[in-house]
């Protein structure tokens, strides 16, 4: 089965733990602080796999954590770090921010790694904090969470040759004659419901990949039937194949089908007009052909486009067709743009991360942000000097400040995620 989409859940791993911990030997009652830090919670990374060419593993898997730190220790060990976790995908995958939808990573070659989540850091441990005056700290840090993520994997198949054109008109058969792969093949509409890729051996430049694109229809780049889904895999193309049924067996015109489907490729993404195209004008071992070969040639051919009579069933002019697409993919820029613009996800820097106050019962107050609740993550609110960093904190981030606009009085409450303390100044 071919999937190109799914959703799955991913999570880093969270850093280890910050050790309390104080030298102990005999003779040795009052030994120093020997508390070692926390591990580095394992990364997500993304790697691509030449040998995928399908999402549908992760129809069956769609939870993936990476491993926590191990805690610190004794005598100033250090925790173990946490397993990365490694998530295969086929080249061509898009990883998208499923809540804004914005690109995260875009994998397009074979051994390419992306790092979406690092791991949390490691807690120091009290060693950390010994100081002249406070000589057995009692406290160490806490492990930083990580962060995790719904993400959407969208697969667009990188091929070099794409065919095109309304449904049944013969690109599954040509894929067949011509490289080594084996659509199905009926003669019916949406035989084929996923794109079928093949290699293409040619006689006079490098083998290049094929791609059948499945019929598309009118509407489809306002996602009429399988549009967008199908059209999905059009923009990685670089030269087109577009295939009409010149014996009009489904009396449909191939003249006008030629536009029709330019016309949605142009409204998906303008830029799809832009690659080269060559027609290929197919059954033409049926006599009802000839006139309208005449008339796509007398139409297009004006406008740059060539015209190759072809039979897909009889093998008849595919040579020629694919001797001219080899020499078009020859002289072919290497530096095409294969998407639209996109705007790609952007963390957000703790320092502006944004908070909201609530007030309830004008004396009871909830704030709320993703930074605060990342610093109550790692910080421990139950030592001085945990507490004494919480308060910097809330003041340096304009919360206190927020706060009294807001209308605080001395003795009011204050809630930040679990925690609950009185507010005096």
């Amino acid at each position: 089965m071919f999937v190109d989409r799914v959703k799955i859940h991913i999570k880093g791993g969270n850093g280890g733990n910050g050790m309390v911990s104080f030298y102990r030997a005999k003779y040795i009652t009052h030994g120093g602080p020997d508390g070692g830090d926390g591990g580095r919670g394992g990364d997500v990374i993304f790697v691509g796999d030449n040998s995928m060419n399908t999402l549908m593993d992760f129809r069956y898997k769609r939870s993936f954590k990476a491993e926590n730190g191990q805690d610190g220790g004794k005598l100033n060990c250090f925790g173990k770090s946490g397993e990365s976790v490694i998530i295969k995908v086929p080249v061509g995958t898009i990883i998208r921010e499923a809540n804004s939808n914005k690109i995260m990573a875009d994998i397009t070659k074979a051994g390419e790694q992306k790092v979406i989540i690092k791991g949390g850091k490691g807690g120091k441990g009290n060693q950390h904090f010994a100081t002249p005056t406070r000589q057995a700290p009692r406290y160490a840090e806490r492990g930083q969470t990580a962060k995790e993520y719904d993400v959407i994997l969208e697969l667009k198949l990188i091929a070099d040759v794409g065919l095109i054109g309304f449904p049944n008109v013969g690109k599954s058969t040509i894929l067949s004659m011509v490289t080594n792969a084996n659509p199905k093949i009926a003669n019916y509409h949406f035989t084929t419901l996923a794109p079928n890729l093949g290699v293409v051996q040619s006689r006079i430049g490098e083998n290049f990949v094929l791609a059948d694109i499945p019929g598309l229809v009118e509407g489809a780049s306002e996602g009429v039937g399988l549009g967008h889904e199908f059209l999905r895999h059009v923009e990685r193309t670089k030269v087109f194949i577009h295939v009409v049924d010149a014996a009009a067996l489904e009396g449909d015109d191939p003249v006008e089908n030629f536009r029709k489907i330019n016309q949605e490729l142009s409204e998906y993404n303008t830029e799809l007009l832009k690659r080269p195209q060559v027609i290929a004008a197919n059954k033409t071992d049926i006599p009802e052909a000839q006139q309208n070969v005449i008339r796509l040639k007398e139409t297009y051919e004006k406008e740059g486009y060539q015209v190759f009579p072809i039979s897909a069933a009889t093998n008849k002019g595919l040579d020629e067709m694919l001797e001219a697409v080899a020499k078009i993919l020859k002289e072919y820029p290497e530096d095409i743009i294969f998407e639209k613009e996109y705007e790609e996800y952007q963390e957000i820097e703790i320092d502006r991360e944004p908070f909201t106050i609530e007030v309830f019962d004008d004396n009871y107050y909830v704030v709320t942000g993703t930074g605060v609740e990342k610093m109550i993550g790692y910080t421990n609110i139950d030592t001085e000097k945990g507490f004494a960093f919480f308060q910097r904190y809330l003041r340096e981030k304009g919360i206190i400040e927020a706060l009294e606009e807001k209308g605080i009085q001395e003795g009011d409450t204050v809630k930040i995620y679990g925690l609950e303390f009185d507010y005096y100044k």
